[in-house]
């Protein structure tokens, strides 16, 4: 039971899109569909969870002094592995993905579980813990490019959802729709939050 609490606890209670605003770059950027949001979430949630275990191990070993460096050329090996595997086998998503793929290795939140988490906890934790950030990063996307990509284009995964006489708002697959969205849902959240608080 305590293994899923850690894990839910990453998609909702210190989810680091809706609770901690972190990673919002790569969130605004990709986010305008939903095969882009899941494509970035779950390239982000390997490095993640893969960065977290090695950090995780060699914490020890690794001397106080220069272990931001240590931790970026861990979570930077990890990421080049998922930049030529996106590359090869899914060319289309990675060319839209572009450029914040490699950018993964500077993803505030893979550093920051690093540094606040991996290189304080043992492999099992960290594992957890990685997986449980990724899949709350993976989820706030998905949330995100959802509400974007159906109210900007009418679509879901690129399947039409409306007849001929819908018209999309673009402004929401534009970025300011991007901004406008994730405003709307941080402040549902913390309306949940304070509701829930209340009671």
């Amino acid at each position: 039971m305590a293994f899923f609490s850690d894990i839910t606890r990453g998609i909702y209670e210190d989810n680091p899109v809706l609770k901690q605003a972190l990673g919002l770059c790569p969130t605004l950027a990709v986010s305008s569909s939903v095969s882009n949001g899941i494509g970035m979430g779950l390239a982000a949630t390997f490095v993640l969870v893969c960065s977290n275990v090695l950090i995780a191990m060699i914490r020890k070993m690794v001397p106080d002094k220069i272990r931001i460096p240590i931790y970026i050329v861990v979570i930077a090996t990890f990421v080049t592995i998922i930049d030529l595997a996106m590359a090869g086998f899914v060319p289309d998503l990675y060319k839209r993905l572009g450029i914040f793929v490699p950018l993964i290795v500077v993803n505030c939140i893979i550093l920051g579980r690093a540094e606040a988490f991996a290189g304080k906890n043992t492999v099992w934790a960290s594992f957890k813990d990685g997986i449980g950030m990724g899949l709350g990063f993976t989820f706030a996307l998905l949330v995100i490019s959802t509400i974007r990509e159906i109210i900007g284009n009418g679509t879901f995964l690129g399947i039409p959802l409306f007849g001929a006489g819908f018209e999309p708002v673009m402004f929401f697959a534009l970025a300011p729709g991007a901004f406008v969205t994730i405003g709307f849902i941080l402040a549902f959240v913390t309306w949940l939050d304070h509701r829930k608080g209340a009671k």
